[in-house]
């Protein structure tokens, strides 16, 4: 298909490959149609009968597509999808088969669950595991397979993936929310939905160069390599013409996503070299969530199409920026109406004034949680770099609508407001636009408009988790404010001073300044904010007693789940380290000393030669870098040995918060005296005497 049958068939192609609505109004029966959609959007409980009726024009609609096979595609601990295929076929008589697709297998399933990370709520022994399906999320066609979205639990019934909780948070706020709604009048709201645009960014790189580096093949990031003469000083790369074998990569991903229904709106390039961004559109967190699993795995599958390899570490390469993820959330009712937007009315402002106070509070009151969401190994490298945003914790509104909260806090005149006051006590907000003050790349949570844009997460995380922390944390204050207001005598008087109080009692959490300023540090401590740097310091925030409080009151995780979590965690820290530091080892003893030997000894016969010549020829340069290798290579030695101790040792410690502290105290400390020996011998090194591509060949190829 050419470029321009693509362009006038995006119509037709969007969603070809998802059972979604228009499908479900086409194939199936009236009344079947209705009870599925209030399933999905009431969360009603679907007739066996009406299953079966369903399974059977998925079947069919799938089949027509060229699906051979189905499979519950579900989303372990693990941070990636997993799935098990079955097909349709089943016998019939003798050496026949027909296609067939119950209800109870599009219901449930039953994958193994003992290989799955579990954090200790499964025993290897205790193998039983349950898929159910997910409704809200549209099945889909992927490979000739028809994807079921599902939630995955064990036999006792806990949660051992990461939709489970996220549609719990979901159904959290909007029960929440709809109190809040039902106090201002709203009695014609039934739903309210978090939505989130998650901007995701990526390195591609030729997949060529990636198979000759242990260290990106088996870790995803480089853990050598000296830094190339250019990197991202020039600013050259951001926003520059994309190239043609990129583009051609970006046309193919564009259309693979579209088939699915993923809303892929904006691509161009990122500050760093060979680093590149596909924003969505805005859609509701489950399915966004969905989406950006499947984005991440086929942006790797059309990579490797194109000769490419799509790095979705968060740091692949020292020096230059690393990647991450903007999840821009928001609120949003089933009648249109954005909530975190403000109004034409005192009545629309007030409202909006009371659900960004419930924001400021629950991100003020929970800063350690929203650490912890998006703590993990790659992240500690990224975060707080002058690349992203620092590990502390803090809100960006811009002047004019911080100068608009010190007004109410003072009970002074909104600055630019009429001068009318509304009956609820608080000033009308000035109409001012979407974007009426900068933006603020370096704070972690900014409000951009009619969203808040939280900007720590780790371009390889999956966003389930972030979401669900923000959806229970903000779930949380507008209980508080609900059953304050719904108890109240007199409702106006108490919402002004519920918002007044709020905004005195948290705008230490507000920053409108440079985050990455040394200044802010002192200035945050001073406040009271936490600074975790580090996913060991960030982790242990999931077991506060406030928290298990939390997250077990409003039934989004039992303590079972949550200490699970918390396990699974910190031993994918300490894993990931392990695996980083084995493969170091053997990338330094088997390519780089053996290199670099080689080179010296090249070096060492080139003087002798010389000499043999003439006595009187210089061989300044041989006997000085010979000297400096030399060197190098006891210092990479010396190195490889502390490591290898360092990391026998953190093998033997049991107890997984202590070995993920030795891990990140010792352990990268280590390979860090490693990394910067060898990549002090590559200077030295001929290009072509080196084991595996340089920087400038990885980052500058395409």
């Amino acid at each position: 298909m050419n470029e321009q049958e693509v362009c006038s068939r995006i119509p037709e192609l969007f969603g070809s490959m998802v059972f979604g609505d228009p499908v479900m109004r086409q194939r199936l029966p009236k009344e079947t149609y209705r009870a599925l959609r209030k399933t999905i959007e009431l969360g009603k409980r679907l007739d066996p009968n009406a299953a079966n009726v369903i399974a059977n024009a998925m079947k069919d609609w799938a089949v027509e597509k060229g699906a051979t096979h189905f499979t519950h595609w579900f989303q372990p601990m693990t941070g990636i999808t997993a799935e098990k295929h079955d097909s349709f076929i089943s016998p019939d008589g003798d050496n026949s088969v027909i296609m067939e697709f119950s209800g109870r297998e599009l219901v449930k399933g039953e994958p193994d669950a003992s290989s799955f990370p579990s954090g200790g709520l499964r025993a290897t022994f205790e193998a039983r595991g349950y898929t159910a399906w997910d409704p809200s999320s549209y099945a889909f066609i992927k490979n000739h397979t028809l994807c079921i979205p599902t939630v995955f639990y064990s036999y006792s019934g806990q949660a051992l993936d990461k939709k489970t909780p996220l549609l719990r948070s979901m159904e959290l706020i909007n029960k929440q929310a709809l109190r809040i709604l039902r106090l201002f009048g709203h009695d014609d709201v039934t739903r309210v939905v978090t939505t989130v645009g998650p901007e995701q960014e990526y390195f591609l790189v030729d997949e060529a160069l990636v198979r000759q580096r242990q260290d990106l093949t088996l870790c995803g990031r480089t853990l050598f390599g000296a830094g190339a003469p250019k990197g991202q000083e020039l600013e050259d790369h951001y926003f520059g013409a994309i190239k043609p074998r990129v583009a051609a990569f970006m046309r193919e991903l564009d259309e693979e996503l579209w088939k699915l229904g993923i809303f892929a709106k904006t691509e161009h390039k990122e500050v760093a070299p060979a680093q590149y961004e596909l924003a969505p559109v805005f859609t509701n967190t489950n399915l966004a969530t969905d989406h950006n699993q499947l984005t991440m795995e086929i942006m790797k599958k059309v990579a490797s199409r194109h000769g490419l390899c799509c790095l979705l570490h968060e740091k692949p390469f020292e020096g230059v920026n690393g990647s991450g993820k903007h999840n821009n959330w928001s609120l949003c009712t089933n009648t249109g109406v954005n909530l975190l937007e403000p109004g034409d009315s005192p009545r629309q402002n007030a409202q909006f004034l009371l659900f960004l106070t419930a924001v400021i509070k629950a991100v003020d009151e929970y800063q350690d949680l929203l650490r912890a969401c998006v703590a993990s190994a790659g992240n500690d490298h990224r975060l707080g770099a002058h690349e992203a945003p620092p590990a502390i914790v803090s809100m960006f509104l811009g002047d004019e609508l911080t100068a608009v909260l010190e007004s109410i806090e003072n009970g002074c005149e909104c600055p630019q407001a009429s001068k009318e006051e509304m009956k609820l006590g608080v000033h009308i907000l000035p109409r001012f636009p979407k974007d009426a003050t900068d933006r603020n790349r370096t704070s972690p949570f900014a409000f951009t408009g009619n969203k808040f844009e939280f900007r720590m997460l780790g371009s390889n995380l999956s966003i389930a988790g972030p979401n669900v922390f923000l959806n229970t944390i903000v779930a949380q204050e507008l209980c508080e404010f609900a059953d304050s207001l719904e108890a109240a005598e007199d409702f106006g008087s108490a919402l002004e001073e519920l918002i007044r109080k709020t905004i005195r009692q948290h705008k230490r959490i507000l920053y409108n300044g440079n985050n990455y300023a040394p200044e802010w540090v002192q200035e945050a401590n001073r406040r009271g904010l936490q600074n975790l740097a580090t996913t060991v310091d960030a982790l242990p925030a999931l077991l506060e007693p406030k928290n298990i409080e939390l997250f077990t009151r409003h039934k989004i995780f039992t303590v079972s789940e949550l200490k699970s979590r918390y396990e699974i965690l910190m031993e994918v820290y300490s894993k990931r380290i392990n695996i980083e530091a084995l493969t170091m080892l053997t990338m330094a003893q088997n390519q780089i000393l053996p290199a670099v030997t080689d080179y010296s000894h090249k070096l060492a016969s080139a003087a002798l030669d010389k000499k043999s010549l003439n006595s009187q020829l210089d061989c300044t340069y041989e006997t000085d870098t010979l000297q400096k290798l030399c060197d190098s290579l006891a210092r990479i030695h010396q190195a490889c040995n502390a490591l290898e101790k360092s990391v026998a040792a953190a093998q033997d410690i049991a107890d997984a918060s202590r070995q993920a502290r030795y891990y990140q105290q010792q352990v990268l400390r280590d390979m860090d005296v490693l990394r910067r020996a060898a990549d002090y011998a590559e200077t030295l090194t001929a290009q072509q005497a080196w084991p595996f591509p340089t920087y400038s060949q990885l980052l500058f190829s395409i």
